[in-house]
Order: C-alpha cells, then sequence, then structure tokens
C-alpha cells in the first residue's frame, strides 16, 4: 500500500509541476516590478477556456497531493 501511494505520489508531482508551467503568466514581471502597466490598475481577469482548465487541474492535483503525503506520513509513522 505504501509504495503504490508513494508511487502515485510522485506521479500527481510530475503532473503538478507540469500543469503550473504551462499555464501563462499574468503579466509582463519587469512592469510589475516596476510598477508600471496594468500591476497598478487592480483589473482581475477571470480565467476562460484553457486557463480555467488548467486552473481547476492545478487545484484538484494540489489536494491530490496534500491528501496523499498526509496518508503517506500516517502509514510510516
Amino acid at each position: 500500500m505504501y509504495n503504490i501511494l508513494l508511487t502515485v505520489l510522485i506521479i500527481i508531482a510530475f503532473l503538478l509541476i507540469l500543469v503550473v508551467v504551462a499555464q501563462p503568466s499574468k503579466g509582463n514581471s519587469a512592469s510589475n516590478l516596476t510598477g508600471g502597466g496594468d500591476a497598478m490598475s487592480g483589473k482581475k481577469r477571470k480565467a476562460r477556456g484553457f486557463e480555467a482548465v488548467l486552473n481547476r487541474f492545478t487545484v484538484i492535483l494540489g489536494l491530490a497531493f496534500m491528501v496523499i503525503a498526509l496518508l503517506l506520513a500516517n502509514l510510516s509513522a
């Protein structure tokens, strides 16, 4: 049981990294550092289409990662 959960945790971690890297950036990082552009406007953009799917998938994978990590910690104790 422990080995199966550990394998699933590694797969979820790899998928989580891929999903986070695949997400588009929210804006120009250089303009956010200097305070220019839309960084100060306070506008929030709602995720649509592929970006919304990636956001949901990130949340689901993150929750699964936390639950499996807690199960593994409980099994090893």
